[in-house]
């Protein structure tokens, strides 16, 4: 995969710099400024990112860069993988690349599956940026992104959506990403979702579970 990513991700990088530079780089290929990150760090980085949630301060530790490198290099190298498209597990050669794919492989397959709302703490939005209040998360209280993801219902992977502020509670998500409208094409698919996805499941009861809502402080337990 590195090999496969590392071309289109160049050819993207020297048109950034061309653009900077106002034409065409003057310099031997390989002279000049290096990046901070090579590209199969980059690549790990951003496989790295949505898989265990972590910001981008602790993968800017692990990896001894600034947090703006991180956030570059996340950047640039999620569009490579989407294009690329999630292999399904134990299909290689079968590759999920849009919502309408993972809803036809889970329709015809018989998988159940896994939805959740991924939110990993972002930097702060400059002073004066437009929608930069879209980012505090109601939840967290931080400044934050969020992440649409699919699974099997082993847990493996099989699409990472759209990125947006996070700010935008999952319900709203389920409407701007089409994913309710998924679920009306293909009455056939089942999934799990977190608490966030309660709209979901009272809409589709019979395709879409979710966990119990908690209990307000002053409800009772049951006991008389």
């Amino acid at each position: 995969m590195p090999e496969e990513l590392a071309h289109p991700w160049a050819t993207a990088r020297e048109s950034v710099l061309r653009a900077e530079r106002g034409g065409p780089r003057q310099r031997a290929v390989g002279a000049g400024r290096k990046p901070k990150l090579v590209f199969v760090d980059r690549l790990l980085v951003t496989l790295i990112h949505p898989r265990h949630g972590l910001p981008h301060a602790v993968l800017a530790e692990f990896f001894d860069v600034d947090r703006s490198t991180v956030s570059a290099a996340i950047r640039q190298v999620r569009p490579l993988l989407a294009a690329r498209g999630f292999a399904v597990p134990g299909r290689p050669s079968l590759r999920l690349k849009t919502l309408e794919d993972v809803f036809a492989y889970a329709d015809a397959e018989g998988v159940e599956l896994r939805l959740d709302g991924a939110e990993t703490q972002v930097r702060r939005p400059r002073a004066g940026q437009p929608g930069r209040r879209a980012f505090v998360s109601g939840k967290r209280r931080q400044n934050t992104i969020k992440t649409t993801t699919f699974s099997d219902g082993q847990g493996r992977m099989l699409l990472s959506v759209v990125v947006r502020p996070g700010r935008m509670h999952d319900q709203t998500a389920v409407r701007s990403e089409g994913i309710a409208e998924q679920f009306r094409h293909r009455p056939r698919v089942k999934a799990e979702v977190d608490s966030g996805y309660q709209g979901l499941a009272k809409e589709f009861p019979r395709q879409v579970t979710a966990p119990p809502k908690k209990p307000k402080d002053d409800a009772c337990d049951g006991d008389k």
